[in-house]
């Protein structure tokens, strides 16, 4: 049901499908929200907390789907690369707290929230997860990080930050052009005015090209590059068990992704030779083992997001097929050393 709905907000908001007018005034009420929310910081009445650190936000205009977390995964570990103590904040959408909490590789998925853990394993950088970012953030300065990168938070105006990255699905665009939730928006895409940096996710010859979306300080474009697959274990993390993709093509293969554009992925499989039988679920979706009882023995190929809630799963037909975001030009050399510059800059906590 909730994939259902889900699937149907997102012909209405790019393919073109009618029936999603009665929308509009949740739209109406959604943008003097937006405006109330942003008004006080913008008038100076509220001010953003500093926390003593600089703090750079990877976030997006629409709802969900454009590869925020792995781009995170990616910038971290290569200012990591330089020497430079980073620190990942988000969320943790799902997870089953409020409290800002430290991530560890081994937390539940439940506990953690998917995001939260799936950064975590990829990058082995401190990550925390909080509903109130300025406390994540805090939580992050005190465990020694010199630069926080927050994974979303764009609209989150409570937080100061010193760096702002907006990454753009450039095949998809900003659909219909309408407001949550009669369109994906969650801010005009004339705010890309006022960002640092647009990242262009999958460039498309009909799509956003960088000659009308570019930050102020610059513009990459991104593609994701999927790896090996890693054989799930039972209670633990990926086998020694590796797989290449190519090896699954010709067979009968179940692709999960619970994600906000399910489709992204099984494109990236059909990409790699690969005729998935497709199974979409909801964005965090609680996989259970229902959910992937197929009635067959096939391999299941899922995306890391989902793989993370799994791991107590011993079942062997389960496979991760993870991804790393590939920069362009130059592996995105200009934007990780205006990271790694930041590290070096005084902040005042207020």
């Amino acid at each position: 049901m909730a994939r259902g709905l889900e699937g149907w907000l997102q012909e209405v908001w790019y393919e073109g499908r009618r029936g999603g007018l009665w929308l509009l005034p949740l739209s109406w009420v959604y943008a003097l929200g937006a405006a109330l929310h942003r008004a006080p910081y913008a008038s100076g009445f509220r001010r953003a907390r500093r926390v003593g650190v600089p703090v750079a936000v990877v976030g997006n205009l629409t709802a969900g789907g454009t590869g925020k977390s792995p781009l995170v995964a990616t910038l971290a570990t290569a200012v990591a690369a330089r020497g430079v103590a980073v620190g990942i904040l988000t969320r943790g959408h799902g997870a089953a707290r409020t409290a800002p909490r430290r991530i560890g590789v081994d937390d539940d998925a439940r506990e953690a929230g998917d995001e939260p853990l799936m950064l975590a394993r990829a990058t082995d950088l401190p990550v925390v997860a909080a509903v109130d970012r300025a406390a994540g953030a805090a939580l992050l300065r005190a465990a020694g990080v010199q630069l926080v990168l927050c994974d979303d938070g764009l609209q989150h105006h409570a937080l100061a930050r010193d760096l702002e990255i907006v990454v753009v699905d450039a095949a998809r665009g900003f659909g219909n052009g309408r407001l949550l939730p009669a369109g994906p928006l969650r801010e005009r895409p004339s705010r890309l005015a006022t960002v640092d940096w647009v990242v262009l996710h999958d460039t498309a010859p009909h799509g956003v090209q960088a000659s009308t979306a570019c930050g102020r300080e610059g513009v990459l474009r991104m593609s994701m590059i999927p790896g090996s697959a890693l054989r799930l274990a039972g209670g633990g993390a990926a086998t020694d068990v590796t797989r290449p993709l190519s090896a699954f093509a010709g067979q009968r293969v179940h692709a999960v992704a619970g994600i906000g554009d399910p489709r992204r992925f099984f494109a990236m499989l059909r990409a790699a030779g690969i005729e998935p039988i497709e199974h979409a679920f909801p964005d965090h979706h609680a996989l259970s083992v229902e959910d992937l009882a197929f009635g067959d023995a096939a391999p299941v190929l899922m995306t890391s997001k989902d793989a993370v809630k799994c791991r107590a799963t011993a079942d062997p037909r389960l496979w991760e097929v993870p991804v790393v975001a590939r920069l362009d030009p130059d592996g995105g050399a200009a934007l990780i050393t205006r990271l790694a510059a930041l590290a070096g800059t005084a902040t005042k906590e207020s």
